[in-house]
């Protein structure tokens, strides 16, 4: 069995993907994939991995999750997707992104050792994304000044660098969040691993998130007259949508840093950007552009 570890981050998917898999786990059994429901696992796996502490477990015990996580008898590939895989919100940015991801997530894929992992990460600008967070620490009713880091030093890559490091040989496939609505039945291509013919139901809640209610009326109406020829077509319709009906406050996400001007933003995305081409470039790496 192939095991899909979806590892968030914060502030990126909200649980979207894995509620869209879920409302399509039956077209998706019958081509041997097992969509579970993320009540049954995330405190299992958690509480399991910290007992084990980082040893591989038994055979005894893997069968004994599974039977626990699984309805299906068997399956040839699970997705189980969970924001916290890498750390939770508090401990995400203590001097770097996800400082010990690569031995949490070893120890996590420890917990199914005689199984083949594969994982997959949406990465965010940090000029956003440190700021979301934050308020995500807030919400939670903890300190947000626990994000303690200098934006200008940390990156995305030192964090995929090192879950690459603890998991060799495992595969990782990365996306920009801010590509999302262009790019989203690649990823949930990418992470159900289901056949390119399959066509998932209700996968419009990234689009919703973007477009006003008329223009997304109109898209679909207009995707249904003129079927877009291919991935590229797709997208191109998407962004012309976009344009034209896209929501202002959900395409122009204020920043709101005690500190931060309008050049320290634009400095911080140039450097997003640099270290998006130094991912794209690592080894094992699958990147997912628009």
């Amino acid at each position: 069995m192939r095991i899909v570890y979806h590892l968030g981050a914060h502030c990126t998917d909200e649980d979207r993907l894995i509620r869209c898999l879920l409302k399509n786990r039956a077209v998706l059994a019958e081509e041997g994939i097992a969509i579970p429901s993320p009540t049954r696992y995330r405190k299992l796996l958690r509480n399991t991995a910290v007992q084990l502490k980082g040893a591989p477990a038994s055979a005894e015990t893997q069968a004994m999750i599974l039977e626990q996580i699984l309805d299906a008898p068997s399956a040839d590939r699970m997705v189980l997707s969970w924001e916290s895989f890498m750390a939770f919100p508090a401990w995400a940015v203590r001097g770097a992104f996800y400082e010990f991801t690569g031995e949490r997530i070893r120890a996590f894929t420890n917990v199914f050792p005689d199984t083949e992992p594969e994982f997959h990460l949406a990465i965010r600008n940090p000029a956003t994304y440190l700021p979301a967070l934050k308020a995500k620490i807030a919400e939670r009713g903890q300190d947000p000044n626990l994000v303690e880091a200098d934006p200008m030093s940390i990156s995305w890559s030192d964090a995929i660098r090192q879950i690459l490091h603890f998991n060799p040989g495992v595969p990782l496939t990365v996306w920009c969040d801010e590509d999302t609505p262009l790019i989203w039945p690649e990823v949930l291509q990418a992470v159900s691993g289901h056949a390119t013919t399959t066509r998932l139901q209700d996968c419009d809640d990234v689009l919703a998130l973007v477009l006003t209610e008329t223009g997304l009326s109109r898209l679909k109406a207009y995707c249904v007259q003129h079927p877009p020829a291919s991935v590229s077509h797709r997208r191109r319709v998407i962004t012309a949508f976009l344009e034209k009906f896209a929501r202002p406050q959900e395409i122009e996400v204020p920043v709101e840093m005690a500190g931060w001007t309008q050049d320290y933003v634009d400095e911080l995305t140039a450097r997003y950007h640099q270290d998006i081409a130094r991912i794209r470039q690592m080894p094992r790496v699958r990147f997912i552009d628009p």
